[in-house]
């Protein structure tokens, strides 16, 4: 191909740009020359003298009746009509207090606000991730800072706490999987039985000479097992519920993935959150920062202490008094206690309604027991431990305790204290001094 005939386009595209910035030029010297005719556009001579240029093809300035908009009152009518406006002349501007201007944009900034809350509904679950996988990692900081401080490598010290945590996740597994197996199977294999068991009950039979109860379950249930909405319901069930276990286990190692890695990394995303700082005030940044982080730390030790000690005390108790499934139960009671104020309510519960099933009378000393350490828990137990280990006054772990579990669950009620530290340090190290000076 030869160079000419690409180069022909090329050549003929800028002679016609060249004629149409000639023409416009020419179209803005006609239009200046009727407004300076007509006395609108008023011309100084030293302009025209530095210029060097005549009035025909100088860019006079625009006097104020003219650069102020469009004419009005008595200046109406005085540019002639027809006439064009120099090239570039500002228009009206838009009147921002019209109600479609402010309808407009209240509609689009309302639509923005609606999408952006939608897209962090969305993003629940993943924020809740992160928020656990990063309060677990405050939780192992001051372990693997222990390490460290002994002269270990910091990627060795990580490796040896995560691995601590595994063994902990297993010794749990462990305790809880065989059991809960094992008793299902049995509950499996003896349903038959126990449904017999109820059926042949005298109180089932006189309820069913009065009402004919038995005639009336089995036409009912003949129906519903012949009812194929009901049957895509209970497979819809089954499968909601696989789906969702299998969620909650991947959601399980995500956690554990993320909290390897914020273990990992966590000094340079430190560094690199304090870097967006200005250095002036870097230093009383970090200092604030770093005491928040240990307090959150500090909390979450203090919460695995008395949610030990619960379990502890309840394996001793039912071991004692002869609940069944002592080590599982032990290990739930553990758990639950995580959760500030609630948790060992629910593990009581869980014990009470095992023991009430065995036997009524151990549920009975189940109650009288829970009661008592449940008050010694949540008003001497649990504020000593958290005073100590975040410095926040009994008082106010009960109430962020219970806000937290109001705003935002169980999630809200762990999150709540190291909040609750975090603004009291807040209040103590910022705003106090703050108002002393002033």
């Amino acid at each position: 191909m030869r160079l000419s005939s690409v180069w022909s386009p090329v050549r003929r595209w800028g002679d016609f740009r060249r004629r149409q910035v000639a023409a416009l030029e020419q179209s803005n010297r006609i239009a200046q020359e009727h407004l300076t005719a007509s006395g609108e556009l008023d011309v100084p001579a030293e302009v025209l003298a530095e210029t060097g240029s005549s009035t025909a093809d100088a860019a006079p300035p625009v006097s104020p009746a003219v650069a102020s908009g469009p004419p009005t009152g008595e200046h109406a009518g005085s540019v002639p009509v027809g006439i064009p406006q120099p090239f570039g002349a500002a228009g009206k501007p838009l009147n921002r207090h019209s109600p479609f201007y402010l309808g407009f944009f209240g509609a689009t900034g309302a639509l923005l606000a609606v999408g952006l809350w939608g897209l962090v509904g969305r993003l629940t679950t993943t924020f809740t991730i992160i928020v656990i996988a990063f309060f677990l990692t405050l939780t192992l900081a001051p372990m693997v800072d222990l390490l460290v401080g002994r002269g270990m490598r910091r990627s060795l010290a990580v490796l040896t706490v995560f691995l601590g945590l595994l063994v902990v996740f297993g010794v749990i597994g462990a305790l809880v999987v065989p059991p809960v197996v094992l008793q299902g199977s049995q509950l499996a294999s003896q349903a038959p039985s126990y449904v017999q068991d109820i059926l042949d009950s005298r109180w089932l039979n006189r309820i069913d000479e009065n009402y004919d109860v038995l005639d009336k379950v089995r036409a009912e249930a003949m129906d519903r097992i012949s009812d194929q909405q009901f049957i895509e319901g209970v497979l819809g069930g089954l499968l909601g519920a696989g789906r969702l276990l299998v969620s909650g286990v991947f959601q399980f190692f995500t956690v554990l993935v993320l909290t390897l890695y914020f273990l990992s990394s966590l000094p340079r995303i430190k560094q690199a959150a304090y870097a967006a700082v200005p250095a002036t005030r870097r230093p009383r940044v970090i200092s604030l920062s770093e005491e928040m982080m240990r307090r959150v730390g500090s909390y979450a030790i203090g919460q695995v202490a008395i949610a030990s000690l619960n379990a502890g005390l309840s394996y001793v108790l039912m071991t004692v008094v002869g609940i069944p499934y002592a080590a599982v139960l032990a290990v739930t009671v553990g758990l639950l206690g995580l959760i500030p104020m609630i948790g060992a309510t629910l593990g009581a519960a869980v014990v009470t309604l095992v023991a009430f099933f065995d036997e009524p009378r151990n549920a009975l000393i189940a109650i009288i027991y829970y009661v008592v350490y449940q008050q010694l828990e949540n008003y001497i137990v649990a504020p000593r431990v958290m005073m100590r280990t975040v410095s926040v006054p009994g008082p106010v772990t009960i109430v962020a305790a219970l806000a937290g579990g109001a705003l935002l669950g169980v999630l809200g009620a762990l999150l709540a204290i190291p909040v609750a530290a975090g603004l009291i340090l807040l209040y103590e190290e910022v705003l106090v001094p703050r108002q002393r000076a002033h």
